[in-house]
């Protein structure tokens, strides 16, 4: 197929296409903002005030939920911002096979196929820390290929700039980052570190990201024993899922144009400069295993080398009978993920599918209201006490929900242990979820009184926890918080 170029020697944006399914999404996740209910990680980041950083993450992501959630208190209003950036993320990703020589099929098929993908729409729907990073991953990645593909050094620089606010975000962006260094190094273009441009893009990196690397380094690399925290418990072949894992972040039928995104680099001479990416995205994965991390991690990697795979792909589909096949096919997928991935169902439906089982956030917006009414029930005689849950998705609903102990509820969980307790001493304590052995040590008395449920019956990771009403003969409730401490 032969596909017109501009005067810069590339093909012309897809306009219409593109922009058509950026429009699409955009309407699909608006439409669905309202169903179910908060996810887990939004009534956690409503908790978190203001800070530089917290031991689980950086700031940007709870500084946003928490500014927008203390003028309009619903996840309607934090979810149009995820919507929009998820959006903004689609031509985006189309400029990576543009940039790779790919025409209108190209471009419509990275845009359908990145913006529907099952851990896009994830990310779309609900505003979580992977949300920004829709963008930033793909913005280092492009600048990098134009920096390469158009000996033009001034690119490394918007790559510098972008991963360093990055940071603010997100630690992770650093994976890639490490990933295009020893993709460079290995397998080159290494002329490039000669090149003054891209360590001025390493000094924009460390000085746009001090505050994160700052907070690190005073701290004692509390994202280090953040992951070893997650990956506590998880044996060696829990840690190799991140590899299967990568045939449904996206949709199974996206599974042959990456790997046609990782083999064309060395396939095609035209784009041979580019070999560094799937250097990098084999670093990204590698860390990712051996770092104990969740298995979608490397997701931002992969819709990258997904989106220069388009470019073969629009060389394969010369005919009518083929161009159709990989239209079908991208609709299909995108079906599928919304249906695996948005409320789309109505929550008795849900019950009966495996769905919450297979994606826990959508199990992780059910259940919250039901769970605040229970432990206010099990206050009514205890005005007195202070709840104590077991981690930031029971604390974010009693705070949210509650209508006795919203302003009464600690946890020890990451960021909410270094916040001030609302109340300095109680000797009744309302214990949620499953407390450590050192928090049991000094509560006394305790009588179940209650098990979590939810009024969908849905399985989800809260149902069956166990609610106690517990004398706590110390009575200081920051004491009681320092042995709540954990990550995870």
């Amino acid at each position: 197929m032969e596909v017109q170029l501009t005067r810069a020697g590339r093909p012309p944006f897809a306009t219409r296409p593109v922009l058509t399914a950026a429009g699409v999404l955009l309407v699909l996740l608006l439409a669905s903002a309202s169903a179910y209910g908060w996810e887990r990680d939004e009534l956690y980041f409503r908790m978190l005030p203001p800070a530089w950083a917290y031991p689980d993450q950086p700031a940007l992501t709870p500084l946003l939920v928490h500014g927008i959630t203390g003028l309009v208190d619903s996840p309607v209003a934090i979810r149009v911002v995820a919507a929009l950036i998820a959006a903004a993320a689609v031509p985006l990703c189309a400029l990576i096979p543009r940039e790779a020589g790919g025409g209108v099929l190209a471009q419509t098929v990275a845009a359908w196929g990145c913006g529907f993908g099952a851990f896009s729409l994830v990310l779309g729907h609900s505003f979580l820390t992977g949300t920004i990073d829709l963008l930033v991953w793909p913005a280092v990645v492009l600048a990098a290929m134009r920096a390469v593909l158009r000996q033009d050094g001034r690119w490394w620089l918007l790559a510098g700039a972008v991963a360093g606010l990055g940071l603010s975000n997100k630690l992770l962006v650093t994976f890639l980052l490490v990933g295009i260094a020893v993709g460079l190094a290995v397998i080159g273009p290494r002329s490039w570190y000669r090149s003054g441009w891209l360590w001025g893009g390493v000094a924009l990196v460390v000085g746009l990201g001090a505050p994160q690397l700052v907070y690190q380094l005073t701290n004692g690399l509390p994202q280090v024993r953040m992951g070893a925290a997650l990956g506590a418990g998880r044996g060696p072949l829990d840690l190799l899922l991140v590899v299967p894992f990568l045939v449904v972040l996206i949709s199974p039928v996206a599974v042959p144009a990456w790997i046609a995104g990782l083999l064309a680099p060395f396939r095609r001479p035209e784009l041979r400069s580019l070999r560094f990416l799937p250097i990098a995205f084999a670093v990204v994965v590698a860390i990712s295993v051996v770092g104990g991390g969740q298995p979608y991690w490397p997701f931002g990697a992969l819709i990258c080398v997904f989106a220069l795979g388009c470019v073969p792909v629009e060389t394969w589909a010369t005919t009518l009978q083929r161009r159709g096949f990989v239209t079908a096919q991208i609709r299909w997928g995108a079906v599928v993920s919304a249906v695996i991935s948005l409320p789309v169902l109505p929550l008795p439906v849900l019950a009966l599918t495996p769905i919450p089982a297979i994606n826990r956030a959508v199990d992780d917006q059910i259940g919250w209201p039901e769970l605040a009414a229970q432990v206010d029930r099990a206050g009514e005689t205890h005005p007195e006490a202070v709840v104590l849950a077991a981690n930031y998705g029971e604390a974010g609903a009693v705070s949210r929900f509650s209508r006795r102990f919203g302003d009464r509820v600690v946890s020890g969980h990451n960021g909410l242990a270094d916040l001030p307790t609302p109340v300095a001493h109680s000797t009744t304590v309302i214990a949620v979820g499953a407390q450590p052995a050192r928090v049991r040590a000094v509560l006394t008395s305790c009588r179940v009184v209650d098990r979590v449920e939810n009024d969908a019956g849905i399985d989800t990771a809260e149902r069956g926890a166990l609610i106690a009403v517990c004398a706590y003969p110390d009575g200081s409730i920051p004491a009681l918080v320092a042995r709540a401490r954990h990550l995870g």
